[in-house]
């Protein structure tokens, strides 16, 4: 579900020198980003605005094994288990600490540890209200919290993390595993009315009797509900990820050699996987309600994807093959909140739909290939104007 997992997220801008190759006519920003977070960032926002109505189109002509198996990895698990789209909200996470250093180190050269507080303060206020309104909008009405979805959960773990980033590492390393460890006690000890200590149902734990018992109402109106997000409580946890994306982030900035870090970055991966996933039978993994081990393995996966991109990227050198997801992760921000305010489908919809006739199968792959288009342009002109949207 997209609208879920947009799923929280990215948005913080990274400037290093990784210029966009000489030989793609694609002229680089004012200040140079670090190209492999870009990349990362475009290709999980790809997924989100329009990659899963692409590949749904496709299925759409015809049952194929191979597209059928990448659409069931594009749907949310509808309780236990994880899939790949369960892992695009994460991403984000580490994203928005990865990028945490890179802006401090730049920020501190022209302002005081307080100065910067108070911009990372306005900042995840804003990004709180922007959640706000993506909410209110979907509504229909005014709704100032909506923690299942991605901004806001961003916004106060961005925050956590610009606390700690002047922290030694093994403190924030302390932090996160505390921090994860104190939720995994919380679901196991804690019973709810009428609901055992340790319980992991659908909409039957201690995660779904606090965010009934403060946003009833929502609930009540949320057309999601039934399918057992959590808000309150599990925001927690997410926080843990985003600072295992800050130490990756103060990885990046040591001295240390690329293949060092590559070495470092894999083997933070792997040790989250491991951990989450043999803590799975005692502590299910549960996307919506961000279990311990959901955390864990997410983190992972996150931290392996991100993995790739910089060593393909910024270790090889293949920059030529970013540009595409570079221009997508740039003005994430944007898109993000573009794609859920403007219909765009629908009104490409009215025109796809007459052209297809009778070709009904053909049309949603029309529509999905002519929204990625437009905003692909539109993303690419903003690119080429170096206008940037953050918050």
């Amino acid at each position: 579900m997209a609208d879920k997992v947009s799923t929280r997220v990215a948005e913080k801008e990274i400037r290093l020198e990784a210029p966009v190759a000489r030989e793609v006519s694609l002229p680089a920003p004012a200040a140079e980003r670090l190209n492999s977070l870009d990349t990362f960032r475009g290709f999980i926002m790809f997924w989100i605005v329009g990659g899963e109505a692409l590949m749904v189109g496709v299925q759409a002509l015809g049952q194929n094994p191979i597209f059928s198996g990448i659409v069931y990895e594009l749907r949310h698990t509808p309780w236990k288990g994880l899939r790949f789209y369960d892992c695009i909200w994460p991403s984000f996470m580490l994203m928005v600490g990865l990028s945490l250093p890179l802006s401090f180190a730049k920020r501190s050269l022209a302002q005081s540890y307080s100065q910067f507080v108070v911009h990372a303060l306005r900042r995840s206020l804003v990004l709180f209200l922007l959640g706000s309104v993506r909410e209110s909008v979907f509504l229909g009405s005014p709704f100032l919290i909506e923690l299942s979805s991605a901004l806001q959960p961003i916004a106060i773990a961005y925050f956590v993390a610009v606390l700690l980033v002047r922290k030694s590492p093994r403190v924030q390393a302390a932090v996160a595993a505390l921090i994860l460890a104190a939720y995994a006690l919380l679901l196991a000890l804690v019973p709810a009315p009428g609901i055992p200590a340790g319980t992991y149902e659908l909409n039957h734990n201690l995660v779904n009797e606090v965010d009934l018992a403060l946003f009833r109402a929502h609930w009540a109106r949320w057309p999601y509900a039934p399918e057992g997000w959590g808000t309150a409580l599990s925001t927690i946890p997410t926080v843990s990820t985003t600072i295992l994306g800050l130490l990756i982030g103060e990885l990046l900035m040591s001295k240390r050699s690329k293949e060092s870090k590559v070495k470092m970055m894999g083997a933070a991966g792997l040790s989250c996987l491991a951990l989450g996933y043999a803590l799975s039978p005692v502590v299910p993994i549960v996307m919506k309600m961000w279990t311990t081990s959901y955390g864990l393995v997410t983190a992972g996966w996150a931290c392996l994807m991100f993995l790739v991109f910089y060593w393909l990227i910024d270790v090889r050198g293949y920059r030529r093959l970013s540009v595409a997801f570079v221009v997508i992760g740039a003005n994430a921000l944007f898109i993000y909140m573009f794609a859920s305010l403007v219909p765009l489908g629908r009104w490409v919809g009215i025109f796809t739909k007459a052209m297809a006739g009778s070709s009904a199968r053909v049309e949603p792959l029309t529509r999905a290939v002519c929204v990625l288009a437009i905003e692909w342009l539109i993303l690419f002109w903003m690119y080429r104007k170096k206008l940037f949207i953050k918050a």
